[in-house]
């Protein structure tokens, strides 16, 4: 039901709308990934499989709240003019259209992730962070701006069947979750991984990988981790922001 105390939005809309205002000013206050305002989160909205939340086009993210975010049928074939920035639909219509369970993305193009998109090799088994992506890691190739709705659907066959980071080649980052916190610690975790092992590959010191059948345990470990212990570091989060602005999550 709608009310005044949620904007006039149901419980299970403005839920989401505060948990993704939430994301937009996690990323823009700890660790500054925006890059103006062309890179974006984007959420499903509960109970409605059609449609997804995301930023206003023109909008910083410390500018988003959970009232102006904008709500858009996931493949819709819009652009600036309905208020978002089409290559952010494209790219998350992709995202969230790839199977079943993935309600969130991320997309980043911060120098450590860029340097990975761009790294022959990928991501390797290096730290215990890395180990998140054992086996879950999809490639595409670049194409250019991604404003067309065909390559969307290349996207989303990249991230099949399990993968939970697709690494844009010379592009950026693409991280998906079935929750708000999955994909935003799957991205913090990424990054550390990503900076660690450039780190450790410029000092031209020998690194030491992580055995296959070492990896096949942690990343169980790290599934199991997240449907545990791990459920109890986004309200911690979340807590931070509604403390530093919460103007953001509609409390002020």
């Amino acid at each position: 039901m709608a009310t005044a105390r949620t904007g006039g939005f149901s419980e299970e809309e403005w839920s989401a709308r505060v948990d993704l205002a939430t994301l937009y000013h996690m990323l823009d206050l700890l660790v500054g990934w925006e890059e103006g305002i062309y890179t974006h989160a984007v959420l499903r909205i509960p109970g409605d499989d059609a449609h997804m939340l995301i930023k206003r086009h023109e909008l910083l993210y410390g500018e988003v709240t959970a009232e102006n975010l904008v709500k858009v049928p996931i493949g819709a074939d819009v652009d600036e003019s309905f208020g978002v920035n089409r290559p952010g639909l494209v790219t998350h219509s992709g995202a969230l259209s790839a199977r079943e369970g993935i309600n969130c993305s991320i997309h980043c193009h911060t120098e450590v992730g860029l340097a990975l998109a761009a790294h022959a090799g990928g991501l390797r088994m290096l730290t215990q962070n890395a180990l998140r992506f054992w086996r879950r890691v999809g490639y595409h190739d670049y194409e250019g701006l991604v404003t067309d709705h065909e390559e969307g659907d290349r996207i989303a066959s990249a991230l099949r069947p399990d993968n939970i980071v697709l690494v844009m080649r010379n592009h950026g980052l693409l991280i998906v979750g079935n929750t708000v916190r999955d994909a935003f610690e799957r991205t913090r975790d990424l990054l550390i991984a990503a900076r660690t092992q450039l780190t450790l590959e410029a000092s031209g010191a020998p690194v030491v990988e992580v055995p296959p059948e070492t990896c096949d345990l942690v990343v169980r470990q790290w599934e199991e981790h997240d449907r545990g212990r791990g459920t109890a570091d986004w309200p911690a989060w979340k807590r931070k922001i509604e403390r530093e602005r919460p103007s953001a999550v509609g409390l002020a």
